[in-house]
């Protein structure tokens, strides 16, 4: 086997655990973008896909379309599991790709050297307090609302539910924070490299 075999799934194993710790070290989770090599950014790309498909799934479910999709009584939990995993693969590449473009666009006004694959994984990155609310926060609102979370005028009001969704809400809120850090990060990286060469 060779040395660029062996190295290639170490590195992928590194990223497993840097997209982990997005949430306890962001900047050096950041700052390790600053490599885009070919093979830097093909170790990161399948815990970043992850990221973002269930990321993509926390948000189509917290749309008001969730909330009526058993109305309709050809909806059952199968439907929507569907529908969820569909719809917020979707939903999740279309944030990836689109605010990708957003966000290399504001890191090329701001004057950071970030390339669109840099924006697009920063972007990634940074939705993984979402992924983390369909982990942890779903789960439990299923838990005590069963599916009226899906029917319109069912038992999913009051403030329980209210606090669910105001750190839904936090979890959005965070997500944006990480871009704003990475591309803090990404700036600090490409003003050093420049004052280096």
């Amino acid at each position: 086997m060779t040395a660029a075999a062996e190295s290639t799934p170490s590195l992928q194993r590194e990223w497993w655990l840097r997209a982990l710790a997005v949430f306890t070290s962001p900047r050096g989770t950041f700052a390790a973008l600053s490599d885009d090599s070919p093979e830097g950014a093909e170790a990161r790309q399948e815990p970043i896909m992850a990221i973002v498909i269930l990321a993509g799934i926390a948000g189509v479910l917290s749309t008001s379309l969730a909330g009526r999709l058993m109305d309709d009584p050809n909806y059952d939990g199968l439907n929507v599991a569907v529908w969820a995993f569909l719809g917020g693969a979707f939903y999740g590449f279309l944030a990836y790709w689109g605010g990708g473009l957003l966000v290399y666009a504001i890191a090329a006004a701001v004057r950071v050297r970030a390339s669109y694959r840099q924006a697009r994984q920063i972007v990634g990155l940074a939705m993984a307090p979402v992924a983390l609310s369909l982990i942890v926060l779903w789960p439990v609102r299923l838990g005590i609302y069963g599916e009226d979370v899906f029917r319109t005028g069912g038992s999913d009001t009051g403030a329980g539910d209210k606090l669910l969704e105001v750190l839904l809400v936090g979890s959005f809120a965070w997500s944006f924070a990480l871009v704003v850090l990475g591309l803090i990060e990404l700036r600090k990286r490409s003003s050093s490299s420049s004052a280096i060469a």
